[in-house]
């Protein structure tokens, strides 16, 4: 059975190539465009990994790993990889309190984003 990952990213551009990719090595992937959709998706749905963008309209990817985070369900431990391109603004502390698993820098380096996939769904 493919591996499923949710992508949460407002830019359709990154949202689009980040798919491609990860499809073409074999992954199931669904993409949202902010926390609000994203909390809606995993509640009827399971994934093995979450792509997050933090800077996301209605509720950022910090609001919603905490919210992951908190969950009484097997989502709660989904490990979320927050993708950000203003990592500055917030310390290891603050991605580290809110949950997130790793952080991954804008522009995407996709090998990259492929490896930390492979990574967190092998297993």
């Amino acid at each position: 059975m493919d591996k499923k990952i949710l992508i949460a990213e407002d830019s359709s551009v990154i949202q689009n190539l980040a798919k491609k990719i990860l499809v073409q090595q074999g992954f199931g992937i669904t993409t949202v465009k902010n926390g609000r959709q994203v909390i809606e998706t995993i509640s009827n749905e399971h994934f093995d990994l979450i792509f997050m963008d933090i800077n996301m309209p209605e509720m950022d990817g910090m609001e919603c790993t905490r919210k992951i985070r908190s969950m009484d369900d097997e989502n709660s431990g989904i490990p979320i990889i927050a993708i950000t391109g203003n990592a500055m603004n917030y310390s290891r502390v603050d991605f580290e309190n809110a949950g997130v698993t790793q952080v991954l820098q804008k522009p995407l380096d996709f090998d990259n984003l492929v490896e930390v996939a492979i990574k967190y769904t092998s297993g």
